[in-house]
């Protein structure tokens, strides 16, 4: 009986180990794995704003704008 308790705490540190270990996994697959995140990143930001602008989302002003801050970065 003296087990229990440790039993449940036992659980509770697996499950917490399985979400940390998710939440690691999809935020390193989200930033693109790499080592250079910056120009990794900075680039995916291009590429999507380019898709947006030529699905007409965004007009030519926003475009460059914020084409603009993203080099700025």
């Amino acid at each position: 009986m003296w087990w229990m308790p440790f039993h449940g705490l036992l659980s509770l540190l697996m499950v917490a180990a399985v979400v940390v270990g998710v939440i690691f996994l999809v935020r390193h697959l989200w930033a693109g794995g790499g080592s250079d995140k910056g120009s990794i990143s900075r680039s995916n930001a291009l590429d999507h704003l380019d898709e947006r602008y030529a699905r007409g989302e965004i007009d030519r002003d926003e475009y460059l704008q914020r084409k603009k801050d993203i080099a700025g970065r």
